[in-house]
């Protein structure tokens, strides 16, 4: 006899190991993965525009402690009632998940402009180059989310829905109607995916089109921000409302146009200053 085999995503047996003494968050673990492999992308693409390798090494020094510090101010300021654990340090417990992405690239980006524009070289044409390597990094790191049982979406039947544990569930600040569901959209991975799409496609177009910089950056803001105004509609767990709607619809609402504005302007550039196809 056949046996019937639910058909779903299972919640993670662990969220880290122990390596000794020492507790490894997976995702924590992710995102230093995430960083490695995002500068790994970014010097190959900025040497192949002519650009200096190491100078991708030191705004990655700056820019990535300034972009956490960043996405984790964004969260405390925003979604207060979300931070864990319930103690004096909490604010500062990124282990524990809770990184605002929008802090995140804000700071990480005004940081990282400071150092190229210091060092002498030309942040647009780096912001093409670094385009892709932010959406490979943002995809990696949306698995420690799988691993931290955080940002799904609605309860759902589907064959790959997520099965969230009830501590989560409950932890998640879900309405309590949706608390006696199990299985939930993976919206983790529906942005993993398109993280990975998008990255292609940028790198796709910039060998195929005139792009002059830092239109591929520009494009990333628009296209990143119109892909979070879709994932706002699914995602249920805890987040502060504004009219109704979860606040960072708006955010991506806003960030959207100001991408896709910031691109139109910088293809009306009469040409670009130096090589930009990366």
């Amino acid at each position: 006899m056949a046996l019937s085999v639910p058909l779903y995503i299972p919640s993670p047996p662990i969220n880290g190991f122990h390596l000794g003494s020492l507790y490894i968050h997976f995702y924590g673990l992710m995102y230093v993965i995430a960083i490695t492999l995002a500068v790994i992308i970014a010097r190959r693409r900025w040497r192949a525009v002519g650009g200096d390798p190491a100078l991708i090494t030191d705004v990655a020094t700056w820019s990535v402690p300034a972009g956490i510090i960043g996405g984790r101010i964004y969260f405390d300021v925003t979604t207060p009632f979300d931070i864990t654990p319930h103690t004096w340090w909490g604010p500062l417990a990124v282990w524990e998940g809770g990184l605002g992405v929008w802090g995140g690239i804000a700071a990480g980006a005004a940081v990282g402009i400071w150092r190229v524009h210091r060092a002498g070289a030309d942040w647009r044409l780096m912001g093409n180059a670094v385009a892709p390597a932010l959406l490979v990094a943002q995809a990696i790191g949306r698995v420690g989310n799988y691993f931290n049982q955080e940002l799904f979406g609605k309860p759902t039947g589907l064959p790959w829905g997520l099965e969230i544990s009830r501590a989560a569930r409950l932890n998640s600040g879900i309405p309590a109607a949706d608390l006696k569901y199990t299985t939930f959209q993976p919206s983790f991975l529906y942005e993993l995916i398109f993280d990975l799409a998008f990255a292609a496609f940028l790198v796709w177009l910039g060998h195929h089109r005139n792009i002059k910089p830092p239109g591929l950056l520009a494009l990333y803001v628009a296209g990143y921000s119109a892909y979070r105004i879709f994932e706002e509609t699914i995602r249920i767990d805890s987040s502060a409302h504004f009219l109704g709607l979860r606040l960072n619809f708006f955010i991506a609402l806003v960030m959207t146009v100001i991408g896709l504005s910031w691109f139109a302007f910088s293809q009306r550039r009469r040409k670009p200053d130096r090589k930009s196809v990366v």
